[in-house]
């Protein structure tokens, strides 16, 4: 994939001045990994033995059954910014943010980073499973770098926020996944990090919770500088300022959020895969075609569906499901709520009709075509992703669908 970078050219004065508020940043780290656990004890075992007799091992080179799970990775982070880390399962976001939280280090490259960091990667790590709730937050809050002033002095605030109440003296094994995750996330933002990271936590939360979490993090931004991790791009639209697009190990793009998470979109489509039409026996499909498949912000969007009848139907109903590049229906119109129904009849027919004012954030949308019978229920015609559109003129909002 083509790496796309943005820069932008400032003086020098306003360098300098950007140099001093660098939080994060990262020069050319990558990281190797062994496939196999019985080859990666063996290399363990070598390297740790050429440490004893002082011989540095050469990290730099892959051996046999070695592979980069980073590669060449270069960023930095200001205070202030909220850096969205995205990415498919496997592109390596989990394994550079334990390389920021200084779990292991990297095979080549530097990290630099100015103050305290901290860190939410994994639901419930870090938190011993026998302790309670009061001494893990003591423990993690230690570990983390606070003093027993400052543990004393925060400590109502992170049993308030994480809201565990009476579960407080009660082993940290028993909690569910969600109260792990307010706790760990509560104990992370209580130090005041100057580097905050945080990976998927606002996939297991309540809507209470994941509203606290937003407050937070905007609390956060003016004292340092966070990068987040999700699968949930109406978040990353909403929290970043930017974002970096890893793929395969490698970035894929690092700038605008609304350009990276297209990008992402991108990666995770399913193409025209998915694109059949179902129709019933006495149904033959001849077309479905739009008006344009390219849309400026709030163009109507006119559609024609074709088809043959063996026999007469009253009162059919229509619907259109709009689908972005990831599968996901992000809208529907139905022509019933619009106080429409088709009488088919035998022989040639056409639907023509037109969704106005289509106002959908910069993307790629597929059009699938439905036109039932009037129990609503069954098909008579299923047109799945037959049709796409990309839609252009829009370049802010949180969700896909704008009103």
């Amino acid at each position: 994939m083509t790496i796309l970078t943005h820069t932008c050219i400032e003086s020098a004065q306003d360098e300098r001045r950007g140099e001093k508020d660098v939080i994060l940043s990262v020069k050319n780290i990558s990281k190797k990994f062994c496939k196999t656990l019985r080859r990666s004890m063996a290399y363990g075992i070598i390297d740790l033995s050429k440490n004893l007799v002082g011989i540095k091992p050469d990290s730099t080179q892959l051996r046999r059954d070695e592979f980069w799970a980073l590669d060449n990775i270069k960023f930095e982070l200001r205070r202030g910014e909220v850096l969205g880390l995205i990415g498919v399962n496997g592109s390596g976001k989990t394994t550079l943010l334990r390389l920021l939280a200084g779990i292991f280090p990297p095979d080549k490259g530097e990290i630099s980073i100015k103050g305290r960091t901290g860190a939410l990667i994994a639901v419930g790590a870090g938190f011993h499973p026998h302790m309670t709730g009061r001494e893990n937050i003591r423990l993690n809050s230690a570990i983390l770098g606070m003093s027993r002033m400052e543990i004393d002095s925060k400590f109502q605030d992170i049993v308030d926020f994480a809201e565990i109440g009476t579960f407080l003296d009660s082993p940290v094994g028993t909690y569910s996944s969600g109260m792990r995750v307010r706790l760990g996330f509560s104990i992370a933002t209580a130090i005041q990090p100057d580097l905050l990271l945080l990976d998927e936590i606002l996939a297991v939360g309540d809507r209470k919770f994941i509203a606290k979490c937003y407050n937070r993090i905007g609390n956060a931004r003016a004292r340092g500088a966070t990068i987040f991790v999700s699968h949930n791009m109406s978040q990353i639209n909403r929290i970043c300022t930017s974002v970096l697009l890893l793929h395969q190990g490698k970035i894929a793009f690092y700038g605008s959020t609304n350009e990276g998470v297209q990008l992402y979109n991108s990666l995770c489509s399913l193409g025209n895969t998915e694109r059949f039409v179902h129709t019933a026996p006495e149904i033959r499909f001849d077309d479905f075609r739009i008006s344009s498949e390219k849309l400026d912000w709030r163009d109507d969007l006119s559609f024609q569906v074709k088809f043959a009848s063996t026999v007469d139907i009253e009162n059919c109903r229509a619907r259109m499901v709009i689908v972005d590049e990831t599968g996901q229906n992000v809208a529907e119109w139905q022509g019933r709520n619009h106080g429409k129904t088709y009488n088919i009849k035998r022989g040639e027919n056409v639907i023509e009709d037109r969704i106005p004012n289509i106002s959908f954030r910069d993307s790629k949308y597929y059009l699938t075509f439905v036109l039932n019978p009037p129990d609503g229920f069954s098909y008579l015609i299923l047109a799945n992703r037959y049709c796409s559109f990309i839609m252009t003129g829009c370049g802010y909002g949180v969700t896909d669908h704008q009103l």
